[in-house]
């Protein structure tokens, strides 16, 4: 159902969403729903069959922690590897990353490859829809001394990708929109059933500065219903901007570009959290620019938002970093808002990075 997204996402959102009116929409809407029930009988048929060992899980011979979530779009799953990548260097351990390669040109690396390139130069990642493949080659990985390079692994959106046994599930839920409307694909954006849950070691509400207290409460209380056992296991974090990173690496402070107009250009799952955090960051936002989700830029595409951009006086065209690692190299007038994962609670990171190392720690 991602194709049917991919034609126009923010029409897809807003039919599911029931923000579409008119005659056709609940005709629409009714026929997702026929739809979602082939799907939902889909995924608890692979679910069960993995649940009854029917379909084996490979063990590899090293801890794999899993970041992934339970709906489709952006719900912040790079900064996190990133951070999870991080504590485990901090503990001497020597992480690799794992990831399905989604929407790769010719077998070369996707955007969120290319992004973690940045984030995390020590961490080899090996991108393959095998899973299982991409593990095995990067514990076969030597370093010059002949010890194996890889001591743990760290697969970006696996919560889904069970042929890879796990032991450590880290699940995401952006606050923005928790539940993808209520609804499993396509009548929603939910990519398994709320009681999938009950598999998730601890559970991170993403963008948690971007909804009130009533409304986290309320999404915990969801997540406890499903998942009595993640009741002391919910953790908060922030996107926090730090600055502005040009395709030639270079930076620009934050104060500069709350002083000029910026227009928004991102082609992710979820663009109105990105527009919130860059109004939030200071910036007068003049026009926004919305692609699908992992979208490839043409010279046409670009042409077009720098139109957009010259017409509100040059205002400088802020992207995400996702966004950025696409884009020409000569590309100009172009930067990255680039942030990073914060916890409000030092509890809830220590909390994170005990269960991690206590992971790291296991042998295998």
């Amino acid at each position: 159902m991602r194709g049917l997204a991919d034609v126009n996402e923010s029409w897809f959102r807003d039919l599911v969403s029931g923000k579409t009116k008119g005659v056709a929409a609940p005709c629409a809407r009714a026929g997702l729903s026929v739809a979602s029930v082939g799907y939902r009988f889909a995924v608890a048929l692979r679910n069960g069959l993995f649940d009854l060992g029917l379909k084996p899980a490979h063990h590899s011979t090293v801890p794999v922690i899993s970041i992934g979530n339970i709906t489709t779009g952006g719900t912040g799953k790079t900064p996190l590897v990133a951070l999870v990548c991080h504590l485990l260097l901090q503990a001497d351990q020597q992480p690799g990353i794992v990831s399905r390669g989604y929407r790769s040109v010719d077998g070369n690396a996707n955007d969120e490859k290319l992004v973690l390139n940045i984030l995390c130069p020590e961490a080899p990642h090996e991108q393959n829809p095998d899973r299982v493949a991409a593990a095995r080659f990067l514990t076969s990985l030597l370093d010059s001394a002949g010890r194996n390079r890889v001591n743990a692994i760290v697969m970006d959106d696996g919560f889904q990708h069970r042929r890879l046994h796990r032991d450590l599930n880290i699940v995401l839920i952006d606050a923005t929109n928790p539940f993808g409307y209520g609804h499993l694909l396509p009548r929603g954006l939910l990519r398994e059933p709320l009681s999938s849950l009950k598999r998730a070691d601890v559970v991170i509400i993403t963008r948690s500065d971007l909804t009130n207290e009533f409304a986290l409460a309320k999404i915990e209380d969801v997540v406890i219903a499903a998942a009595p056992k993640l009741a002391d296991r919910i953790l908060r974090v922030v996107f926090q901007p730090t600055s502005l990173r040009r395709r030639d690496g270079s930076r620009i402070q934050l104060r500069e570009a709350a002083a000029t107009n910026v227009h928004l250009m991102a082609g992710i799952g979820n663009p109105e959290a990105f527009h919130t955090t860059a109004v939030r960051a200071g910036m007068h936002v003049t026009g926004t620019s919305w692609f699908p989700d992992h979208h490839h830029y043409s010279d046409t595409d670009l042409d077009q938002v720098q139109r957009q951009a010259g017409a509100a006086n040059g205002a400088l065209v802020v992207t995400t970093l996702k966004d950025l690692v696409k884009l020409p190299v000569h590309c100009e007038n172009v930067a990255a808002l680039e942030i990073a994962a914060v916890f409000p609670e030092e509890q809830h990171l220590e909390l994170l990075r005990t269960m991690i190392l206590q992971v790291a720690g296991r042998s295998k």
